[in-house]
Parts: C-alpha cells; structure tokens; sequence
C-alpha cells in the first residue's frame, strides 16, 4: 500500500524493516546503522495496513494481537525498538497522530476520563490489576512484588536486587522516625508497607482498589511477620481523607497515574489534608518530559482506562495550589526502560504458562504493552518523577547528605 510505504520511507532510515505482503512481495526501508537493528515483519491480511495507517499504535496493536501482522526476524521489541529510535523525542521526534481533529478528540476523552469518579476507579483498577495475581507472579520481582519502576545505581543488578534499592531509596526520602505512622497510597501487593514495616518503627496503613491486591497484601505480610504493624483496606484515598485521618508520612508509587487530570487537584488536596504539618510525603509517578497530552488509544482501551502520565509541570501546579512544598524533584531517566527490559524478558521466558493462563492474543497485547513502554523510556517522551513534598520548610534537614545516609544503612540492613 503506497500510503503505509511512505510512511515507513519517512521512518525507517537508520536500521532496515521489511515488510512482506500478503502476496509475498517485499519491500525493504532504512540503510543498516550501528545500534540499529534489522526486522522483518509479515501481513498475513490486507485490511491490516489499513488498521494500522487509522491509528498507528491501536492498529499496529489489534493487527499483532489477531496474527494480521507476524514478526519474523527479530520480535515486537526490537519493531518497536526500531521505529521509536528513528524518531527521538529528544531530538524532536514524535509519533504523530493523523490529524489536528484526531489529536483534540484524543485530548477531550482523556479529561472525560480524568474525571474517575470513586465509583468508576475501582473499575478501571480491577481492569489492569484483577486479572489473577499469577500473572503477576511470573514477572515481577520474588521479594517485593513491584509493579512500579526499580532504582539501578549500579551495572550488573538483578531486577530482585533494583526493586530493593528503589524502596532503600525512597524509605530514605521520607526520613523516616521511630514510631510514626505513614500511608501508603496504592499500596499494590504490599511490598513497600512490608518494606517500611520490616526496616523502620514505624506502623503503616495500605490502602487499594484491587480486591486481588489486597488478599496477596495481607497474606504476604503475615508471612512477613509485620501484619501486626501494617493494616491494609480496600478504601478510596478520598474516602480515607473524609474521615480526617492524619499520618506523618504519605507514600505513593505507580497510583498517580490513575488519578486522572481533571482529579489532580482533588488528589494533592486530600493529600495535604491527611499530612501532619510536619509530615513529609513521596510521589513516585511515570510523568512526560514535555508539557501535559493525552492517552493514546491502545493503553486506554487495554491497558490502563482512566490512566494519564502527568507533566511535571501540571503536577507541581496541582499540588502547589494547597501549598505543599517540592522539597527534592529526581528524574529517573532512564530506570523504567532497564525494569521493562527485565518484566519483558521474563514474559516471553514464561510465554507458554500465560497463555495458559489466557491465550495467545492476551499474550501479544501484554508484551506489545512491555515493548512499546519500553520504547516511550527509551526513545519517547517517558520518565519518572520522585518529588518529595513538605508542609514546612523546616521538616527536613537543610542539605540532601541525610538521604544517602539512610540509604546506605537501609541496603546495608538487608
């Protein structure tokens, strides 16, 4: 198809795609580039360029999901490696939509989204996180369970080993102290409370929308020994808010991207509320690079209905509107890529146990999902933001020095 053929002409350059049709003829695009990779894909159907050229990540997505568009040298890794490197975001590339009414009506039903009620959250929770627990089990780290970006301060880090240090990493931010009680804000399968509970005095409220979360949570702290000092619910943080609970520490990791943007300011209101004055906070959230933008089409019918990755320039302006303080902003760069490469790696390992678990259509969706985020950290617009928030100035030391202290004796009490 001579549209698909220019469009690929403009995004291939460095590395080769080709591309064999349903009538066996081949099309080869780019010039082989060092770090560049070489990929042959197959269209087993004519209607999937088609699908495809009306929405590129949707229609590349149901084209590989329904067998219209086989990978056969290489994997949907490096295809998507592929495509995203030639169009660098920070070398002001972008996968562009097809037109400007595309982009406003993509814009419009992501703030229609955003507005996630109490009643629809735990519905588009239980739409990512409900699917059984042993799927989860099969990629994520054995320790923790962490279903969130880990922390790789060194080469050669086992995914266990990171996913370790990213929770040493932000229990040092929270500075925390004996006796205090802190909120863990989408609190997943436990693995930070367990975490918080295990290596400070501290007691610990975890709170999820995920009924499957929340049973795994509780038994995996009693094997923990910590159930004693860590009490989960399966709560709304606005619900938990209206009671007027107060804690002098709140953590939140990976549940900002359920917010929702039109619930922004409703969130870092209901935060503040429950933050002792001298309470310190860490929000540990996926964020974009460039200004805010909207959820594409494929995540929010898949993956994450309701989601949205924030700018960090919308979520300041949020939280600053109840005057909390950013006391410390750290970009994780490139920290998600390696974690994805990791749960990537481990799903085609286990490729035969989830499609037993499902079938082999979810199991194209689930690592064309590991691939593209992938690529979006590698070459898109993706990050993590770590921002730790005070309600006064002098709730923590004047210099940063204290944070790689505690670190330090956190990893060294393992």
């Amino acid at each position: 198809m001579a549209l698909l053929d220019r469009f690929l002409e403009r995004g291939v350059r460095r590395g080769v795609l080709e591309v064999v049709r349903p009538d066996g003829s081949l099309k080869r695009f780019g010039t082989p580039a060092e770090g560049f990779g070489e990929v042959r894909i197959r269209f087993t159907d004519t209607k999937a360029e088609g699908r495809i050229l009306s929405d590129p990540r949707l229609g590349a997505a149901e084209a590989f999901m329904d067998g219209q568009l086989i990978v056969e040298q290489g994997d949907i890794m490096a295809l998507i490696e592929l495509l995203r490197a030639n169009s660098r975001w920070d070398r002001g590339g972008e996968v562009k939509e097809n037109s400007v009414l595309k982009k406003m009506r993509g814009r419009a039903v992501t703030l229609i989204d955003g507005v996630n009620r109490a009643s629809r959250a735990k519905a588009n929770v239980a739409h990512h996180y409900d699917i059984g627990n042993a799927l989860y089990r099969l990629f994520l780290d054995s320790d923790h369970m962490q279903y969130s970006c880990a922390y790789w301060p060194r080469e050669g880090m086992s995914l266990e080993e990171a996913q370790e240090a990213k929770l040493a990493h932000i229990a040092a931010k929270l500075a925390l102290e004996p006796g205090q009680r802190v909120l863990d804000i989408g609190c997943g399968w436990g693995g930070m409370a367990i975490y918080l509970a295990r290596h400070a005095d501290v007691s610990v409220k975890g709170i999820t929308l995920s009924e499957e979360q929340l049973a795994l949570a509780r038994e995996r702290a009693v094997a923990a020994g910590v159930a004693g000092r860590i009490e989960f619910e399966l709560v709304d943080y606005r619900d938990l808010a209206a009671r007027g609970e107060k804690f002098d520490r709140i953590v939140s990791v990976g549940m900002f991207e359920h917010v929702g943007q039109a619930q922004f300011a409703r969130y870092f209101r209901d935060c503040a509320r429950m933050l002792a004055d001298d309470g310190v906070m860490l929000l540990h959230t996926i964020g974009r690079m460039g200004g805010p933008g909207s959820t594409d089409a494929f995540t929010r019918k898949y993956i994450f209905p309701g989601g949205y990755i924030p700018a960090l320039s919308e979520t300041v302006a949020a939280s600053e509107k109840v005057r909390l303080i950013a006391a410390d902003v750290e970009n994780l760069r490139l920290h998600y890529a390696f974690t994805l490469r990791e749960w990537y790696k481990r799903c085609v390992a286990d490729k035969d146990a989830i499609i037993a678990l499902y079938d082999e259509r979810f199991y194209r969706m689930w690592t064309f999902y590991l691939a593209g985020a992938t690529a979006a950290f590698e070459s898109g617009s993706m990050c993590n933001y770590q921002i730790q928030y005070v309600r006064n100035r002098h709730a923590l030391p004047l210099t940063r020095g204290y944070m790689a202290q505690r670190e330090a004796r956190l990893l060294a009490d393992r």
